[in-house]
């Protein structure tokens, strides 16, 4: 469904991951290491093909939506979504796009990239052994985190990839990295660990940017229509899903770890939808001109911009220009700290926040909520 890339070169594109061969020289009188590599990198196919899934995308875009420089800057960060443009016209038009993703319960529950499925009104999953497509559902998706739970119901027998625990990676580690690159069914390929907790940041024609934070490096090249593929360890355990790569280097491609969207499958399975613990706030990091405008001591903290309405921070009495100073008397540096400490609460939890409101010090308990679903 792709039919071309334009041929404009820019950073990061989305997708998928072609052929690492790996080669070794044996001692004299020891046994040929490369044999044994290539046998681990079989089995492991062996073990994981039936719980790797195609994705195909179709999204009816009106004629107004699109702006040609956007759209072009935009097929090239994603050019899994999207089929060649046509002419313009006053009809609507279709957009196609391709992913990968992988099976990840036997109840149906598939995890893929956000940016394969994202604004997509028809999706249909390819299920390896089944000739018939599955329609699919998005049952959450982050944009931030770039990551979807897709549900297909069928009464097939799936074959789930067992998770394991991005936690333990190390570099140096091989990782085999499965997908669909450019509509190929089932390509395998393999590459290393290059290196941990790479950020990156992608703009899109919106006018967001999408900040990764924690991505896996692996040296293994990215092609599209891999986006959402699984990255596994030699345990044929997924570690990471496949996303995107640095098109003027050679072999620096990332995936998110998986540990990434636990969560979010666990409460799935536990509560019917994903729960997030949330505040309720607009906030940002206080500068040294905020510092000397609301004559605190430092710089450190955290201001509130804006309070949402009948939030918990609402709720608890928290004010425009407060200052977040302490959570649970963790002293707070930056608002991505802030974010992550209130990312590993649990919903229902009681934090204490200690707060400076026109020059004084005060401490607010606050009952964190569920996150409503439009936001």
């Amino acid at each position: 469904m792709i039919k071309r890339l334009n041929k404009i070169s820019l950073f990061f594109i989305f997708a998928a991951i072609p052929l690492m061969i790996f080669i070794a020289f044996p001692a004299a009188g020891e046994e040929n290491p490369a044999q044994i590599e290539q046998n681990f990198v079989a089995d492991i196919a062996d073990e994981v093909e039936e719980g790797v899934v195609m994705i195909d995308t179709e999204r009816q875009i009106e004629i107004a939506e699109s702006h040609p420089f956007e759209e072009e800057i935009f097929r090239f960060f994603f050019p899994d979504r999207y089929d060649e443009m046509p002419e313009p016209d006053d009809e609507p038009r279709t957009r196609e796009g391709i992913g990968s993703g992988f099976i990840a319960t036997e109840e149906g529950h598939i995890i893929t990239n956000q940016h394969v499925v994202a604004d997509a009104d028809e999706i249909k999953v390819t299920i390896k052994g089944y000739e018939e497509q599955k329609d699919a559902e998005v049952i959450w998706s982050d944009y931030g985190l770039d990551l979807a739970i897709l549900k297909v119901e069928t009464d097939a027998e799936l074959a789930p990839i067992p998770l394991g625990d991005s936690e333990d990676i190390r570099q140096g580690n091989w990782a085999v990295a499965i997908g669909n690159p450019v509509g190929f069914d089932y390509t395998v390929t393999l590459g290393v660990v290059s290196a941990l907790e790479r950020p990156i940041e992608i703009p899109t024609p919106e006018g967001q940017v999408r900040r990764y934070r924690n991505l896996i490096q692996t040296d293994a090249a990215i092609n599209p229509g891999n986006s959402g593929g699984p990255l596994v360890n030699i345990d044929g355990e997924v570690i990471g899903i496949n996303t995107a790569v640095a098109t003027r280097a050679q072999g620096i491609g990332f995936a998110i770890p998986i540990n990434e969207v636990k969560f979010a499958l666990e409460d799935i399975r536990e509560y019917g939808e994903v729960r997030i613990p949330w505040l309720g706030i607009y906030y940002r990091e206080v500068t040294p001109e905020l510092q000397d405008h609301f004559n605190l001591e430092d710089d450190t903290g955290i201001i509130v911009v804006d309070v949402f309405e009948n939030s918990p921070a609402d709720e608890a009495g928290l004010q425009p220009y407060d200052v977040i100073t302490e959570l649970d008397r963790e002293e707070i540096e930056t608002t991505e700290q802030f974010a992550d400490k209130i990312r590993e609460r649990e919903v229902g939890d009681e934090i204490l926040l200690r707060v400076m409101r026109e020059g004084e010090p005060d401490l607010i308990p606050v009952e964190l909520t569920n996150q409503p679903e439009e936001l």
